[in-house]
């Protein structure tokens, strides 16, 4: 039997001994290693289950998996050979977390300013582990929003009824900054309960109840629809507020807490820190959190969500578009949960947010784009590909998930980025356009530019419901999603050689299933394909794309062609400066850079040309291409006239690399090295 897929990632992370912790958050495993050397990153890779391997700064690695994480992290942890370990870790609720990194740019870029990576990942690790129950409470909005809008339950906020269903989705938005506190804590290796109980205090009836009394003197505060209060507490003046929703004053204190306690612990007999580290931390803390943290954290917070406001009263053109645009750069870096914060804020303080309608306009064109993927691989027949794409669409079609579609697809094929930053800038045109000619008019009769919404929802399909001016949002979502759909299934997303590694697979795929169907009774069928086989026993030629010495995919210092993943073929060290066609057939793909091409003949021959290698980071400097994909060449046409001097000063190969993708279609593909062509000499034969 086949280990499991626990086992194989085990076995590929370095084997139980080198896992010191093992968590996981909404995709990914996240591992804390003995030694990350010892990581078979390329195993991991082309895993079935794993849609990728993420190294991070130190021992840290990151192994994503998509929507069933919680299911593999079991079973790992259900492993006799992992039995204690990681538990000290991994033992609470297994959410622990460092910062979003998948794309290459961000592994560079972890350890430049080590401080500002660990500032978000603090922040990411003090939202990421209730994303569950966010996302659960805003489905439930998003549903109790439809069926009033269908008339099925009545708007009456009066009844028993509509009290009892808003308890369940309010009191995770009510009790947050306990969850923040405990999460920020736990980040910094604090009691994390006692930075929940510390958050809790200011939460209680008997400190809400202060601004009640008759000692405390308050102020409506009208443009933000709050009330201002200041206690008297034993001589001295505390300012009261409303913490409830609250998320930079957890954060703000948990970072004080972790000051105070991990003094405390240096300075208190461990015998007797059980009791005293926190008692002393409840009431320094406590005291520092009601005096002064909390109103520090109530005025940052409301002047972040009023500068937001003004931009987006004074410059929405602007704010609609900047917001789609920015997110799928700051998603990938963690940089996405101070804007998911100041959502938050904005619903407490303000009574509505207006960033989340903006935002949804870039979750649709991610999900477009995962949809343009999805077609793509139904259409060359490739079923990895597939299901990585239903399952990432599905999740955020239904659920507003954009991790598997960035971590499973995009961040993989940077030609995505590309297409779906397009139906970022048309989503955020018409959201912007529409959002000012029919603008939002919120529960206190105030007039606001652009879509806004009373409830903190991942932007689904399911949470369309809670916008305001929903008709608007609903336009902006599909023109982002449509655009991003169309450029993908027109521009594709994959490189010449990622198109051609996929249905050289394929192909192979479908070469072996064809005895099974002559098996079921094809008989005119298998007669008529033996027939044309023996009528076609003349060996094909593939002649050279340029002039130059012919040497073996062995030579040429190329893994991948080494390999023969893609083919049989040859190599050839160019004496001239023009690339010509090899064989006469219709240019299925021309790269933007002028690199690669490849061409299926009138008889089903599937050959690649690529000019030079690692060239594609040359972003087509030095090529001139002469043609298009689609169209049809002869042997011998020219392709592409390359300055070979300045490949040279860019420091890469000149070898032109040529191979029979479909190699495994015929019944031999011959390659003749070592010696000296013309272009237009043959140097591969095909035997069918």
């Amino acid at each position: 039997m086949a280990d499991s897929l626990a086992s194989q990632i085990i076995t590929a992370i370095g084997g139980p001994e080198n896992v010191r912790s093992l968590t996981h958050c909404a995709t990914r495993l996240r591992f804390e290693l003995v030694d990350a050397s010892k990581v078979d990153q390329n195993s991991l890779e082309h895993m079935q289950g794993v849609l990728g391997a993420v190294p991070q700064s130190g021992d840290r690695f990151q192994v994503v998996i998509g929507g069933g994480v919680a299911t593999v992290y079991e079973n790992i942890m259900h492993l006799p050979e992992m039995a204690g370990v990681g538990g000290a870790s991994a033992s609470d609720d297994g959410q622990k977390s460092n910062a979003d990194v998948k794309a290459e740019a961000r592994s560079k870029a972890r350890g430049k300013v080590a401080w500002l990576d660990s500032f978000f990942e603090y922040l990411s690790d003090s939202f990421r582990p209730i994303l569950g129950v966010l996302l659960g409470a805003s489905i439930i909005i998003a549903l109790v929003n439809l069926l009033i809008s269908l008339n099925v339950i009545p708007n009456d906020e009066a009844s028993a009824g509509w009290v009892f269903v808003k308890a369940i989705w309010k009191g995770v938005f009510y009790f947050l900054p306990i969850m923040v506190a405990y999460n920020a804590s736990k980040k910094l290796k604090v009691d994390p309960w006692l930075g929940g109980a510390i958050m809790a205090m200011l939460m209680t009836p008997q400190f809400t109840g202060l601004m009640d009394a008759k000692t405390t003197t308050c102020v409506e505060n009208a443009a933000l629809g709050t009330k201002s209060c200041m206690a008297n507490i034993f001589g001295l003046p505390m300012a009261l507020s409303d913490y409830s929703g609250n998320v930079f004053v957890p954060l703000l204190m948990a970072a004080v807490l972790a000051l105070v306690y991990h003094g405390l612990k240096r300075i208190i007999p461990e015998s007797v820190q059980l009791v005293f580290v926190p008692f002393f931390c409840m009431i320094i803390v406590g005291a520092l959190t009601a005096f002064i943290i909390g109103p520090i954290g109530v005025w940052v917070g409301n002047g972040l969500g009023v500068g937001l406001a003004w931009m987006n009263t004074h410059a929405p053109f602007i704010f609609a578009i900047i917001i789609p645009m920015l997110y799928p750069f700051l998603v990938p870096l963690g940089l996405h949960w101070p804007l998911n914060a100041l959502m938050l804020m904005n619903i407490q303080t303000l009574g509505y947010d207006f960033i989340q309608g903006p935002m949804g306009v870039w979750n649709f064109a991610c999900f477009g784009a995962t949809a343009g993927v999805l077609f793509l691989a139904v259409r060359d027949k490739d079923k990895d590909m597939r299901q990585t794409a239903l399952g990432a669409l599905a999740a955020g079609l239904l659920g507003g998930v954009s991790e598997p579609s960035l971590y499973g697809i995009h961040l993989r094929y940077k030609l995505i980025y590309k297409r779906m930053l397009v139906g970022c800038g048309l989503g955020g045109v018409v959201i912007a356009i529409l959002g000012w000619l029919f603008p939002s008019v919120t529960a206190a009769g105030q007039t606001v530019h652009g879509v806004t919404t009373t409830a903190f929802a991942f932007t689904s399909l399911l949470t369309i419901p809670v916008f305001n001016q929903m008709w608007v949002y609903a336009v902006s979502i599909a023109v982002s999603f449509l655009t991003s759909f169309l450029l993908i299934i027109t521009f594709d997303y994959r490189t010449p050689e990622q198109k051609a590694e996929v249905l050289a697979r394929t192909s192979a795929n479908q070469k072996t299933a064809v005895p099974s169907v002559e098996a079921k009774g094809a008989a005119p069928a298998a007669a008529t394909a033996t027939a044309t086989a023996a009528a076609a026993t003349t060996t094909t030629v593939v002649n050279a794309p340029v002039a130059g010495h012919v040497i073996s995919l062995d030579e040429t210092g190329d893994p991948v062609f080494a390999s023969r993943a893609l083919g049989e073929g040859v190599g050839i060290q160019p004496a001239d400066s023009t690339v010509v066609a090899p064989v006469s057939g219709v240019l299925q793909t021309v790269a933007e850079t002028g690199h690669a091409f490849g061409i299926k003949t009138d008889d089903g021959v599937e050959v690649l040309v690529h000019v030079g290698i690692d060239t594609v980071k040359m972003n087509g400097e030095g090529f001139d291409v002469k043609v298009k994909a689609n169209e049809h060449v002869n042997a011998g046409d020219n392709l592409v006239v390359v300055d070979f001097d300045k490949v040279k000063e860019a420091g890469y190969s000149t070898t032109t690399l040529m191979t029979v993708l479909n190699t495994v279609a015929f019944a031999s593909v011959t390659p003749k090295t070592g010696v000296d062509v013309k272009a237009g000499e043959s140097v591969i034969d095909i035997q069918r």
